[in-house]
């Protein structure tokens, strides 16, 4: 199979989902790898590196779709690529399929089948983990005068207590923030529907970190102490309530801070809107909104080596045995399938986007099929129009 890895075009986004080690690997597998020149340049692995282990260069992304059967990256696929998609070609990205409505016609339109990686995790992304510790930093950072903030040190010292942090969602996000937080001498409490995870959370932190269910009524009961909100719960797309209302800041101090990790527009955030690395906060009601929906891209170097690693079983096993028995092997690789040749396959986006829609495993003559890889869902979304394209 050939292979195309793009370079990033997304503002502020530098990492590679192949580092030189993947490519490697695939060149010595018998496939055919191309790298758009200085894709993986912005993360530290220049052309050279690509070259020395088999890898060919090619000077833009229009080559890269020309030539490629599958086509990899991290982010959405912009506008400007969508005229470039071959009918048939595979596509592995994070689509983010449900709130990119004309991305998801550009796929179908073009009959491309494509992948969003962002559902393929089994153990969690490394860009969740990223996302969350390096949210925390940002979060510290802009509690800062300097930076906006009401001039809060993170940590104590003699004479003056830390600050107070609130962290919602305790999964792979919450936890790298929480680690992040309390290790810098902050109090924090961590809330979470999950009583199994809070009692996770008591025994792996520190007694500077407490914990509490998650609801609006306990958030109300302690934001007006809160300094930071670190928001890490991923919000289903079609609930339209959240945790923290806009008529919610008023109980907040002036000048402390929100960084919502999630980067929900609509989401557990009412008053959350995406800012880029260049622009990164807003200010409303007199709260510091942290927004940048691609918060590893700062750290491209440590990201791209984890992420790069833990999506590479996918792509070598799409490589190596089609599309039909990879997505037999493994569920998660299965459940990101949202479009096939012309199909909507992803049940989240049928269902906010108010399209018809069939399974994956439907699309790809796999019901019925007895050693198939059973995984959770994606989200808690339920779509009532599954098979309505019969």
């Amino acid at each position: 199979m050939i292979i195309g890895v793009l370079k990033e075009i997304k503002q502020g986004e530098s990492r590679v989902i192949m580092t030189p080690t993947e490519a490697g690997q695939l060149c010595t597998q018998g496939h055919k790898v191309l790298i758009q020149s200085q894709a993986g340049a912005g993360a530290g692995f220049e052309d050279e590196a690509y070259i020395a282990v088999g890898a060919e260069i090619r000077n833009d992304m229009r080559e890269i779709y020309r030539e490629s059967d599958m086509v990899v990256k991290v982010k959405e696929i912009e506008p400007i690529e969508y005229e470039l998609i071959k009918e048939g070609q595979i596509i592995f990205t994070c689509i983010h399929p449900a709130a990119n409505r004309q991305e998801v016609d550009a796929l179908l339109k073009r009959k491309a089948i494509a992948f969003t990686a962002e559902d393929t995790h089994r153990f969690g992304s490394p860009n969740c983990e990223v996302a969350g510790k390096l949210g925390a930093l940002m979060g510290v950072y802009h509690l800062l005068s300097i930076n906006g903030g009401r001039g809060q040190l993170i940590c104590g010292i003699g004479g003056a207590p830390g600050a107070n942090v609130l962290v919602l969602g305790a999964g792979i996000v919450g936890k790298g923030a929480t680690q992040i937080i309390a290790s810098l001498g902050a109090r924090v409490t961590v809330m979470d529907i999950n009583i199994g995870v809070l009692r996770q959370c008591e025994e792996i932190f520190p007694k500077n970190v407490q914990t509490m269910f998650s609801n609006q009524q306990n958030i109300k009961k302690i934001l007006p102490d809160i300094d930071l909100v670190i928001n890490c719960v991923k919000w289903p797309k079609h609930r339209k309530d959240h945790l923290i209302t806009k008529e919610m800041l008023k109980l907040m101090k002036k000048g402390s801070v929100i960084v919502d990790v999630s980067a929900d527009v609509g989401g557990a955030i009412e008053t959350y809107k995406p800012t880029t690395h260049e622009n990164p906060t807003y200010v409303i009601n007199g709260v510091v909104h942290y927004g940048v929906d691609n918060i590893p891209g700062a750290a491209p170097h440590t990201t791209s080596i984890a992420y790069a690693a833990s999506v590479f079983p996918h792509l070598c096993s799409i490589a190596n045995n089609g599309i039909v028995e990879a997505c037999r092997k493994d569920g998660y690789l299965r459940r990101s399938l949202t479009v096939y040749k012309g199909i909507l396959t992803h049940e989240e986006t049928s269902v906010i986007q108010d399209r018809p829609w069939i399974t994956p495993e439907e699309v790809l003559g796999l019901e019925g099929c007895k050693d198939l890889d059973i995984v959770p869902k994606a989200t808690t979304t339920i779509s009532k129009k599954a098979n309505a394209l019969k």
